[in-house]
This record gives C-alpha cells, structure tokens and sequence, in this order.
C-alpha cells in the first residue's frame, strides 16, 4: 500500500471515528501533497510525498517557537499533537547517537576541519538522512564537532 494509499484510508477511518483533529490533519497533508502534484503535473512516489510530510513537520516545529514567544501553551500542545499524527507516515527517525555516528563518519570523510567546511559536511550528511532526522538537529550535531 502507498503512502498516499494510508492516508486515504486513515482519513476514511477518521471519519467514520468521528477523530475531527486526525481527519483535520490528514486533509491538511493530502492537500500539501495534491498542491504538489499540480505544480510539479505529476503523481508523487512516496519518496516525494515523505518530502511534503517532513516539510510539514518543520513547518509546524517552526511556529512553535513564536507560540513559546507567545505564551500560547495550548496552541503548542494542538501543534504538537499534529506533529506527532504526521509522524506516523514518516519513516523511523534516527536516535541522537546514530546521527552523531552519521556526522563523524561524514566529517570523516570529507576532511573537514572547520566551520569553513560545513556546507561539505551537510552537503554529506542531509541525502542520509532524509526524512529521518530533523535539519536543525543535524545542523546543531556538525557545529558542535566542527568547533
């Protein structure tokens, strides 16, 4: 079953559920992707449509630092709720040790010795871990090894 296959049925099931903040959730992901595959006038692979889902993600992690700034605790807790449903389609994400090991072994690589050498380093490291890691996170790790 595809990916896009899932959230149809979950959505389905959502609504038979009556589970108003999931089947919210899923239409707001179906439609992400079906804005998608208009611009780009192609089917997304579940590769693709990972991309979308993951954009999301980031997108929603994002706006919960102004919701801090904000003092707008219930709208972080709604937000973190969504994360966590769009989490399900996405693939397991990678433990902070495995994306340290991952970071070593590009810095390994690559050669590189300082921050001149993040791009390099990144560059090395984002294609491994798609969809399997937050950028921030990674970004965060190769700072702190290249400092």
């Amino acid at each position: 079953m595809s990916l896009q296959e899932r959230l149809l049925e979950d959505m389905k099931e959502a609504m038979k559920g009556r589970n108003k903040e999931k089947l919210s959730v899923i239409r707001m992901a179906r439609a992400a992707i079906k804005d998608k595959e208009i611009n780009e006038r192609k089917d997304l692979s579940d590769e693709e449509v990972i991309e979308v889902l993951s954009k999301l993600v980031k997108q929603n992690r994002d706006s919960i630092s102004e919701y801090k700034k904000a003092g707008q605790d219930e709208k972080i807790e709604e937000i973190n709720r969504e994360i966590d449903i769009l989490q399900e389609y996405l693939p397991e994400q990678l433990s902070k040790e495995e994306l340290v090991k991952i970071v070593e072994e590009v810095i390994a690589d690559t050669n590189a010795e300082s921050m001149r050498d993040m791009g390099k380093v990144m560059g090395g490291i984002m294609p491994k871990v798609k969809g399997r890691a937050d950028g921030n996170l990674v970004n965060q790790l190769v700072r702190e090894r290249l400092q």
